[in-house]
């Protein structure tokens, strides 16, 4: 594999600061770009994300920085479809999204049948429940891509305040990236010990390269893409920016296990060769988790999203009889 012989990563080499959307534009030629919003329950975050972007980026014309911005829409029961669309992005239900190919609920899912209704060479996904950012979070994201045609995969670098339920700041977020993630990493690709935040949510990559790769349905998408990314292209193929400040809504401990079993799950299929068609989009592993109940500590079993989505470059076009 060409990242294990690779030089290690040593921290993020761009900040958002140094690029406009000015600068940008003049180096973004014939190059087209699509911003993907992943959305489940987000009505309350998701309009301000949308509005800011477009109001930055995208032109009449169409001849801005972005050409075009789309919320997937994961199974949402509030109104994120509808106040996404009223601000101005396009919106596309995931399961509704080629349904012969069937729908599991999850994040990678949502990035992965976000390729078969984008048309952008460049694809960057935002969350949806942003609440202290900048649309430089887009500039920042960008720049890598279309200054250095080596890079393949950018990773967002911040800070990370974590705000609990009644909007107070709490402690630095990204336990499962230091309980699971980077662990993984040093014992099985040290070459990616610079990476600073290797889930982070914010990312952008060239189509071409996320197309060829197998996406994990749940949270195991974005150390998959990391990985994929570094032991095929090596650590040229692969560039930091540091946005600044990211903000969030604190998870409870025990939903960040059923994410650390697919970050776990993702990384451990990638100790081996990853074989295009072997993926297995309905697997499932069992975590058992434990409270105290009237008899004692009781078992809690979920079925955990485990399965992967084949490289959409091999999807065979569905026929005009089934369009």
């Amino acid at each position: 594999m060409a990242g294990r012989g690779s030089h290690a990563l040593r921290g993020p080499a761009y900040r958002a600061s140094e690029w406009t959307a000015e600068r940008l534009l003049k180096r973004k030629g014939d190059r087209t770009v699509s911003v993907v919003i992943p959305a489940r329950d987000e009505e309350a975050t998701v309009a301000a994300v949308v509005e800011r972007i477009r109001a930055d980026f995208v032109r009449p014309d169409g001849g801005g920085l972005v050409d075009e911005v789309v919320v997937i829409d994961s199974d949402s029961t509030d109104d994120t479809a509808r106040v996404a669309r009223a601000a101005g992005a396009q919106v596309f239900s995931a399961k509704e999204i080629r349904a012969e190919l069937g729908s599991v609920a999850g994040k990678g899912e949502a990035l992965w049948k976000s390729q078969l209704v984008t048309t952008g060479d460049l694809l960057v996904f935002v969350d949806a429940d942003l609440v202290d950012w900048g649309t430089h979070f887009v500039t920042g994201l960008l720049a890598p891509l279309l200054v250095d045609d080596d890079v393949q995969l950018v990773k967002a670098v911040y800070d990370r305040p974590m705000i609990d339920a009644t909007g107070r700041e709490e402690e630095t977020g990204g336990r499962v990236t230091e309980l699971v993630a980077r662990p993984w990493l040093a014992l099985h690709r040290p070459g990616l010990a610079g990476i600073v935040q290797p889930l982070s949510g914010e990312w952008a990559i060239r189509r071409e390269a996320f197309a060829s790769y197998a996406v994990p349905v749940g949270y195991g998408v974005e150390i998959a893409a990391l990985v994929d990314t570094f032991d095929r292209f090596g650590s040229a193929g692969i560039a930091q920016v540091d946005l600044g400040r990211r903000t969030h809504r604190h998870h409870r401990h025990d939903t960040l296990g059923l994410m650390a079993v697919q970050v776990l799950a993702a990384a451990d299929r990638r100790r081996g060769a990853v074989v295009p068609g072997d993926e297995v989009r309905d697997a499932t592993v069992e975590l058992t988790q434990y409270t105290r109940g009237q008899s004692g500590f009781e078992p809690r079993v979920t079925a955990v999203a485990t399965g992967e989505r084949p490289p959409a470059a091999f999807l065979r076009m569905p026929s005009p009889e089934s369009r």
